[in-house]
């Protein structure tokens, strides 16, 4: 089964030596992973072949975090441990976020990107993020039943390099290693295709 044949410039890889890698969306409300399986391309579903994850993760007193529809269930019980749109946040100042003061997290207001109290310690959006990227990882390794080499991931146009390094260490944390960034118009174009 090819996935996607990866080499270094001016090397190709032998018929035989295929290695995995997937597209992810981190998006703001949900999140997904895909993969190309026979020149068709194919979201990867969970292990209750649900393909959307919500982009939420809830801390707990005991360290331990809840990703995805688990997080989102305590949304409203649990609100400053149960975080979500957190990519808003990505490589973000406390003075970045106009609207903080209407969240119900506690934020800390440090020098570069903010950081967020929880009832397991301090967390960093990049930390946030790679709980989801890493569930993300999680599901395609289990449905593709081997090992990734790398993802391209999805990010909005208007990221700044702040934005972009922090979801490359999100990733990296997580880890994956970042093949490309890619704008969401852009992947948008290619998945539309010639006409």
């Amino acid at each position: 089964m090819a996935l996607l044949q990866i080499s270094e410039p001016g090397m190709s890889t032998a018929p035989h030596q295929h290695r995995l890698a997937v597209g992810i969306d981190l998006g703001t409300t949900n999140s997904l992973v895909a993969t190309v399986r026979n020149s068709i391309p194919e979201v990867l579903n969970d292990e209750a072949g649900r393909p959307l994850l919500p982009s939420i993760v809830r801390y707990l007193p005991n360290g331990n975090a809840h990703i995805g529809y688990k997080a989102q269930a305590a949304q409203t019980t649990d609100p400053k441990n149960t975080i979500l749109s957190v990519k808003r946040f990505m490589g973000r100042g406390l003075k970045d976020i106009a609207y903080a003061e209407n969240l119900p997290y506690d934020f800390l207001d440090v020098p570069g990107m903010v950081q967020l109290k929880t009832a397991a310690g301090i967390k960093s959006p990049v930390e946030i993020s790679a709980e989801i990227l890493a569930t993300l990882r999680q599901q395609a390794e289990d449905a593709l039943g081997d090992d990734l080499v790398g993802a391209v991931i999805t990010v909005p146009a208007y990221f700044d390099d702040a934005q972009r390094q922090a979801t490359k260490d999100a990733a990296k944390l997580a880890g994956l290693n970042v093949l490309r960034l890619l704008n969401e118009p852009t992947a948008a174009a290619i998945a539309y295709g010639p006409g």
